[in-house]
C-alpha cells in the first residue's frame, strides 16, 4: 500500500516563506513522478508543480519563481519550497505520485496540509 504524508502547512503573512514536504512509502519512490497540486475553497485541485523520475521539473504559471520542487530519493521524499507567498497561494496542498505499470496508470495522493497566507 503506498502512502504519502505531507507536512510543513501553516499559517504565513504575505511574502514569507514554507517548506512543504511529503513522504513516500510502500513503493519504490525513483518510479514516480511526483506532483504537488492545491485546492481553495469552491475551486478545482490544480496542479502546481511537477518533478519526473529524471528531476525535469513544471510550474504554474503563477508560481513561477517563487516556488521550487525538488526530491530526495533516498528519503523517499519531495518538497516544495515557497517564496514570496501571496494570499491567493492558501489552499490545501496535495501530494501526488503518478507512474504508468504493467497495469495501467498507478495514481496517489496524500491527505493534504493546510496553507494558509495572511496579515
Amino acid at each position: 500500500q503506498v502512502q504519502l504524508v505531507e507536512s510543513g502547512g501553516g499559517v504565513v503573512q504575505p511574502g514569507g516563506s514554507l517548506m512543504l514536504s511529503c513522504a513516500v512509502s510502500g513503493s519504490i519512490f525513483s518510479r514516480y513522478t511526483m506532483g504537488w497540486y492545491r485546492q481553495a475553497p469552491g475551486k478545482q485541485r490544480d496542479l502546481v508543480a511537477s518533478i519526473t523520475t529524471g528531476r525535469n521539473t513544471n510550474y504554474a504559471d503563477s508560481v513561477k519563481g517563487r516556488f521550487t520542487i525538488s526530491r530526495d530519493n533516498g528519503k523517499n521524499t519531495v518538497y516544495l519550497q515557497m517564496n514570496s507567498l501571496k494570499p491567493e497561494d492558501t489552499a490545501v496542498y496535495y501530494c501526488n505520485a503518478a507512474r504508468t505499470s504493467v497495469v495501467g496508470k498507478l495514481n496517489y495522493w496524500g491527505q493534504g496540509t493546510q496553507v494558509t497566507v495572511s496579515s
